[in-house]
């Protein structure tokens, strides 16, 4: 055999040895793929229902939220129809309500005065019969 010779059967062993080499890391790379591949596919299978679920909820939800805004309505309707009430039932009986309450205030202001104003005259009258009773005994001294 020729050095030439050699050289091409090192030269001819070490592709093989390179091809072996590359060949590992792409087999791998292969599995990796595959696997890869499968979790793709299971997980493909198993978001599938979880979208028809979550579709199937949001319709629920959607469905209750039309029956919250029709009660929101009644509430709101039910409200103005208590304001409208309200000022009614105070127009009508608010302004007797408060004449009534003004000629009772007066009525219990005049009697307290009266009171007040007899308690003083009976003073007086009581301080006066003791100035005169004083005055005659006095006299009579």
């Amino acid at each position: 055999m020729s050095a030439g010779e050699w050289a091409g059967l090192i030269a001819a062993l070490a592709f093989v040895l390179l091809v072996v080499l590359v060949a590992i890391p792409l087999l791998k790379l292969g599995r990796t793929l595959d696997e890869t591949t499968l979790t793709i596919r299971q997980v493909r299978e198993q978001s599938a229902p979880i979208l028809g679920q979550a579709s199937t909820t949001v319709a629920h939800v959607n469905s209750n939220l039309e029956r919250v805004d029709d009660i929101t309505g009644n509430a709101a309707n039910v409200s103005s129809n208590v304001a409208a009430l309200t000022s009614v039932v105070a127009a009508t009986l608010g302004s007797p309500l408060i004449k009534v309450a003004a000629f009772s205030y007066g009525v219990r202001s005049a009697a307290k005065k009266k009171r007040e104003g007899q308690a003083l005259a009976d003073a007086a009258r009581r301080d006066k019969e003791a100035r005169r009773s004083r005055r005659a005994a006095r006299r009579a001294a």
